[in-house]
Protein backbone atom coordinates (compact mmCIF):
# COMPACT_ATOMS: atom_id res chain seq x y z
CA UNK A 1 0.00 0.00 0.00
CA UNK A 2 1.57 3.43 -0.72
CA UNK A 3 2.51 5.65 1.85
CA UNK A 4 1.56 8.93 1.53
CA UNK A 5 3.02 10.48 4.74
CA UNK A 6 5.54 9.49 7.02
CA UNK A 7 7.18 10.73 9.91
CA UNK A 8 10.54 8.51 11.43
CA UNK A 9 11.81 9.73 14.29
CA UNK A 10 10.32 13.58 13.80
CA UNK A 11 11.72 15.48 16.92
CA UNK A 12 11.21 19.26 17.16
CA UNK A 13 13.07 21.15 20.38
CA UNK A 14 11.35 24.99 21.32
CA UNK A 15 13.21 26.74 23.75
CA UNK A 16 15.05 23.37 25.09
CA UNK A 17 11.86 21.82 25.58
CA UNK A 18 10.51 18.93 23.22
CA UNK A 19 7.33 19.76 21.63
CA UNK A 20 7.21 16.52 19.89
CA UNK A 21 9.61 13.94 20.13
CA UNK A 22 11.10 10.68 17.82
CA UNK A 23 7.11 10.76 16.71
CA UNK A 24 7.36 7.79 14.09
CA UNK A 25 4.30 6.58 12.37
CA UNK A 26 2.82 6.45 8.61
CA UNK A 27 -0.59 7.55 6.54
CA UNK A 28 -1.17 5.11 3.71
CA UNK A 29 -3.48 5.44 0.82
CA UNK A 30 -7.22 5.03 1.53
CA UNK A 31 -6.79 5.60 5.05
CA UNK A 32 -7.75 8.11 7.79
CA UNK A 33 -5.45 8.80 10.41
CA UNK A 34 -6.49 10.33 13.27
CA UNK A 35 -3.79 12.85 15.67
CA UNK A 36 -5.22 12.82 18.88
CA UNK A 37 -3.50 14.07 22.24
CA UNK A 38 -4.08 16.99 25.07
CA UNK A 39 -3.42 20.58 24.49
CA UNK A 40 0.36 21.29 23.74
CA UNK A 41 0.84 17.46 22.89
CA UNK A 42 2.90 18.77 19.97
CA UNK A 43 -0.33 17.87 17.65
CA UNK A 44 -0.09 21.16 15.62
CA UNK A 45 4.11 20.85 15.71
CA UNK A 46 3.87 17.39 13.85
CA UNK A 47 1.34 18.78 11.30
CA UNK A 48 3.57 21.46 10.63
CA UNK A 49 6.64 19.67 10.30
CA UNK A 50 4.75 17.57 7.91
CA UNK A 51 4.06 20.22 5.64
CA UNK A 52 7.04 22.41 5.61
CA UNK A 53 6.20 25.26 8.36
CA UNK A 54 8.91 23.39 10.48
CA UNK A 55 12.09 22.24 10.35
CA UNK A 56 12.81 19.48 12.41
CA UNK A 57 15.32 19.45 14.82
CA UNK A 58 16.10 15.58 13.94
CA UNK A 59 14.30 13.27 12.54
CA UNK A 60 12.14 13.88 9.46
CA UNK A 61 8.71 14.15 8.06
CA UNK A 62 7.50 13.15 4.47
CA UNK A 63 5.05 13.47 1.78
CA UNK A 64 5.24 10.62 -1.15
CA UNK A 65 8.48 9.85 0.04
CA UNK A 66 9.87 13.51 -0.01
CA UNK A 67 10.11 16.42 1.86
CA UNK A 68 6.86 18.80 0.99
CA UNK A 69 9.16 21.75 0.38
CA UNK A 70 10.51 20.00 -2.60
CA UNK A 71 6.95 19.01 -4.05
CA UNK A 72 6.50 20.59 -7.54
CA UNK A 73 2.68 22.19 -7.31
CA UNK A 74 2.54 21.16 -3.76
CA UNK A 75 -1.55 21.55 -3.82
CA UNK A 76 -2.22 18.86 -6.06
CA UNK A 77 -0.80 16.40 -3.94
CA UNK A 78 -1.60 17.65 -0.42
CA UNK A 79 -3.86 19.82 0.69
CA UNK A 80 -3.90 21.34 3.88
CA UNK A 81 -5.80 23.68 6.52
CA UNK A 82 -4.42 24.10 9.66
CA UNK A 83 -5.35 25.97 12.79
CA UNK A 84 -4.31 29.93 12.60
CA UNK A 85 -4.75 29.62 7.82
CA UNK A 86 -6.40 32.82 8.55
CA UNK A 87 -8.53 33.89 5.55
CA UNK A 88 -9.19 37.49 4.37
CA UNK A 89 -12.62 38.52 6.36
CA UNK A 90 -13.21 41.09 3.43
CA UNK A 91 -13.20 38.66 0.91
CA UNK A 92 -16.07 36.55 -1.02
CA UNK A 93 -15.50 32.56 -0.63
CA UNK A 94 -15.42 32.83 -4.35
CA UNK A 95 -12.75 35.03 -4.29
CA UNK A 96 -10.50 33.21 -2.06
CA UNK A 97 -11.22 29.91 -3.56
CA UNK A 98 -9.93 31.82 -7.13
CA UNK A 99 -6.75 32.89 -5.56
CA UNK A 100 -6.54 29.20 -3.69
CA UNK A 101 -6.55 28.06 -7.27
CA UNK A 102 -4.55 30.61 -8.97
CA UNK A 103 -1.90 29.88 -6.06
CA UNK A 104 -2.35 25.92 -7.34
CA UNK A 105 -2.33 25.89 -10.70
CA UNK A 106 -5.68 24.13 -10.93
CA UNK A 107 -7.98 24.49 -13.27
CA UNK A 108 -10.66 27.06 -12.90
CA UNK A 109 -13.78 25.30 -13.05
CA UNK A 110 -12.48 23.64 -9.90
CA UNK A 111 -13.62 26.43 -7.46
CA UNK A 112 -17.60 26.30 -8.60
CA UNK A 113 -16.80 22.24 -8.22
CA UNK A 114 -15.18 22.17 -5.12
CA UNK A 115 -17.80 25.05 -3.09
CA UNK A 116 -20.78 22.39 -4.73
CA UNK A 117 -18.73 19.76 -2.87
CA UNK A 118 -18.98 21.60 0.47
CA UNK A 119 -21.96 22.79 -0.12
CA UNK A 120 -21.30 26.71 0.17
CA UNK A 121 -22.60 27.00 -3.30
CA UNK A 122 -25.14 29.78 -2.94
CA UNK A 123 -22.75 31.54 -0.29
CA UNK A 124 -20.00 32.07 -2.18
CA UNK A 125 -20.61 35.63 -3.41
CA UNK A 126 -21.05 36.48 0.68
CA UNK A 127 -17.93 38.15 2.49
CA UNK A 128 -16.22 35.85 4.62
CA UNK A 129 -16.80 38.44 7.84
CA UNK A 130 -20.20 36.74 7.03
CA UNK A 131 -19.70 33.77 7.71
CA UNK A 132 -20.53 31.27 10.38
CA UNK A 133 -17.26 29.53 12.10
CA UNK A 134 -18.73 26.18 10.48
CA UNK A 135 -18.91 28.00 7.03
CA UNK A 136 -15.35 28.93 7.12
CA UNK A 137 -14.42 26.05 8.06
CA UNK A 138 -16.04 23.92 5.24
CA UNK A 139 -14.02 27.19 3.06
CA UNK A 140 -10.62 25.83 5.17
CA UNK A 141 -11.10 22.38 3.72
CA UNK A 142 -12.45 23.95 0.24
CA UNK A 143 -9.02 25.38 -0.31
CA UNK A 144 -7.48 22.38 1.05
CA UNK A 145 -9.61 20.42 -2.05
CA UNK A 146 -9.09 22.91 -4.97
CA UNK A 147 -5.88 21.04 -6.11
CA UNK A 148 -8.07 17.53 -5.95
CA UNK A 149 -4.72 16.60 -4.04
CA UNK A 150 -4.32 12.52 -2.84
CA UNK A 151 -3.88 13.77 0.45
CA UNK A 152 -5.67 15.73 3.57
CA UNK A 153 -3.49 17.39 6.51
CA UNK A 154 -6.49 18.83 8.44
CA UNK A 155 -6.31 20.47 11.93
CA UNK A 156 -9.17 20.11 14.00
CA UNK A 157 -12.13 20.36 10.74
CA UNK A 158 -14.85 19.83 12.87
CA UNK A 159 -14.66 22.56 15.15
CA UNK A 160 -17.47 25.08 14.86
CA UNK A 161 -19.54 22.86 12.36
CA UNK A 162 -23.22 22.36 13.26
CA UNK A 163 -24.75 18.52 13.96
CA UNK A 164 -25.28 18.69 9.60
CA UNK A 165 -21.93 19.95 8.97
CA UNK A 166 -20.53 17.25 11.23
CA UNK A 167 -22.46 14.54 9.55
CA UNK A 168 -21.17 16.23 6.04
CA UNK A 169 -17.55 16.01 7.19
CA UNK A 170 -17.85 12.35 8.22
CA UNK A 171 -19.22 11.26 4.98
CA UNK A 172 -16.82 13.28 2.94
CA UNK A 173 -13.89 12.12 4.64
CA UNK A 174 -14.70 8.38 4.11
CA UNK A 175 -15.31 8.88 0.47
CA UNK A 176 -12.17 10.39 0.55
CA UNK A 177 -10.52 7.49 1.49
CA UNK A 178 -12.62 5.11 -0.41
CA UNK A 179 -11.64 6.42 -3.57
CA UNK A 180 -8.01 6.33 -2.90
CA UNK A 181 -7.24 9.25 -1.00
CA UNK A 182 -5.72 9.60 2.95
CA UNK A 183 -6.23 12.00 5.34
CA UNK A 184 -4.25 12.92 8.75
CA UNK A 185 -7.03 14.36 10.97
CA UNK A 186 -5.95 16.20 14.26
CA UNK A 187 -9.08 16.48 16.52
CA UNK A 188 -10.43 17.06 20.28
CA UNK A 189 -14.15 15.32 19.06
CA UNK A 190 -12.95 11.62 20.42
CA UNK A 191 -16.92 10.21 19.52
CA UNK A 192 -16.63 12.11 16.20
CA UNK A 193 -12.88 10.42 15.38
CA UNK A 194 -14.50 7.06 16.38
CA UNK A 195 -17.09 7.47 13.54
CA UNK A 196 -14.57 8.10 10.25
CA UNK A 197 -10.82 7.48 11.24
CA UNK A 198 -9.02 3.86 10.19
CA UNK A 199 -6.30 4.54 12.80
CA UNK A 200 -5.35 6.24 15.88
CA UNK A 201 -1.80 7.60 17.12
CA UNK A 202 -2.09 9.46 20.37
CA UNK A 203 0.61 11.70 21.28
CA UNK A 204 1.53 13.87 24.52
CA UNK A 205 5.03 15.11 22.88
CA UNK A 206 6.10 10.85 22.57
CA UNK A 207 4.01 8.67 20.59
CA UNK A 208 1.81 6.99 23.17
CA UNK A 209 -0.29 4.82 21.07
CA UNK A 210 -0.16 3.93 17.59
CA UNK A 211 -2.16 1.48 16.35
CA UNK A 212 -5.61 0.54 14.71
CA UNK A 213 -9.17 1.86 15.45
CA UNK A 214 -10.09 -1.62 16.46
CA UNK A 215 -7.22 -1.80 18.66
CA UNK A 216 -7.48 1.00 20.30
CA UNK A 217 -11.26 0.64 21.24
CA UNK A 218 -10.25 -2.79 22.96
CA UNK A 219 -7.97 -1.15 25.37
CA UNK A 220 -10.77 1.38 26.61
CA UNK A 221 -13.39 -1.73 26.31
CA UNK A 222 -14.62 -0.52 23.15
CA UNK A 223 -14.89 3.19 23.22
CA UNK A 224 -12.18 5.71 22.19
CA UNK A 225 -12.83 7.98 24.74
CA UNK A 226 -12.19 5.43 27.41
CA UNK A 227 -9.04 4.23 25.99
CA UNK A 228 -7.58 7.68 24.86
CA UNK A 229 -7.81 8.54 28.76
CA UNK A 230 -6.54 5.15 29.95
CA UNK A 231 -3.67 5.64 27.65
CA UNK A 232 -3.04 9.32 29.01
CA UNK A 233 -3.22 7.81 32.59
CA UNK A 234 -0.63 5.25 32.53
CA UNK A 235 1.96 7.77 31.13
CA UNK A 236 1.71 10.20 34.10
Amino acid sequence: MTVTASFEQFSKKRGGRFAVQELTFDVQAGRVVGLIGPNGAGKSTALAGLTGLVEPTSGRATVFGTDYRSLRRPATKVGVNLDGMDIEPGLTGLRHLQICQLAAGAERQAVDQILEQVDLAAEGKKKVRDYSLGMRQRLGIASALIGRPQLLVLDEPANGLDPEGIQWLRRFLRDFAASGGSALVSSHQLMELEQVVDEVVILKQRTLFRGTLKEAKALGGGSLESAYFKILDRAR
